[in-house]
């Protein structure tokens, strides 16, 4: 397996005005993104994956395996609150090229610690390729505790943990505990260098989209320890990162990505792209 160390970019996907995927936009954000990034994740979160169809999500991660001249390494999402659909999408997905799986806690049903050890252990025992974790309870309604997440840590397909918890404390007690080739990898952006001094590989980033070579450097910087460094320059984004989410992710990054020419910024509904007041916010505090 490819290591998967440093910056994953959770990639957008760009759509048309018409709604259709948008794969010459797509294949710009490949480009943008590949100079820099370590590995790509696909149809994580941040690629509207809740509003994609299932021939949609298996033709965009061919697409991406298609155009990877530098043959990065892939992670694809692969989650949800239905344990035996998720392994029934996983049998039914072409996994040739994948490194890993990223698979989010069960939302929703908001089930027990219990529960959702039972849940990540049938599908890692069921995945033919590595499972990492992925705890968002700002999405899902449900935390993955330190003691559940060290639990699931100990099985020999599960390979890491893409923590989104927003609190410190919750990952050093998982950095102090975990097995040592366990990763834990930041899922919230401007807590990365902080993590990375804790013991974090690296991030699963959203402004990697649209900054991938001024993040990727941050990242760098600490994973060489130069830790000050780091967050100094992670710091250059305190201002413009609230704004990713304000009218909720991705219509900040896909605005972002727009003023810099590289797709447009259509969602796909519930979701509306960024209004002209988080445009305008978003253009003045551009990097």
């Amino acid at each position: 397996m490819k290591e998967l160390h440093g910056t994953g970019v959770a990639l957008v996907t760009p759509f048309s005005t018409s709604g259709a995927v948008d794969y010459e936009g797509l294949k710009n954000l490949l480009d943008f993104t590949a100079k820099h990034v370590d590995y790509w994740v696909v149809m994580g979160t941040t690629g509207e994956t809740a509003t994609c169809t299932a021939e949609e999500k298996a033709q965009i991660l061919s697409f991406c395996k298609e155009n990877n001249p530098s043959n990065l390494p892939i992670v694809y999402g692969i989650g949800g609150n239905n344990t035996q659909g998720v392994i029934d999408t996983i049998k039914h997905t072409d996994l040739e090229g994948v490194e890993a799986i990223l698979s989010v806690s069960p939302y929703y049903n908001k089930p027990s610690q219990a529960g959702i050890i039972a849940h990540f252990t049938t599908i890692a025992d069921a995945s033919p390729v590595p499972v990492i974790l992925y705890n968002v309870p700002g999405r899902t309604g449900s935390n993955m505790l330190a003691s559940t997440t060290l639990t699931l840590a100990k099985h020999p397909n599960i390979i890491g943990i893409k923590e989104a918890v927003g609190e410190i404390a919750q990952c050093e007690a998982i950095a102090k505990d975990k097995p040592a080739n366990f990763m834990l990898i930041s899922g919230e952006d401007p807590l990365t260098p902080a993590m990375i001094k804790l013991g974090a590989v690296g991030a699963i980033s959203v402004l990697a989209n649209g900054f991938p070579a001024e993040f990727c450097q941050s990242i760098n910087e600490g994973l060489a320890g130069n830790h000050e460094e780091s967050q100094r320059l992670m710091d250059a984004f305190e201002k413009i990162n609230p704004l990713m989410y304000a009218e909720s992710n991705p219509v900040g990054v896909k605005e972002v990505l727009r003023l810099k020419d590289v797709c447009g910024n259509q969602v796909r509904l519930p979701l509306l792209p960024a209004s002209a007041k988080l445009s305008e916010a978003i253009e003045a505090e551009m990097l």
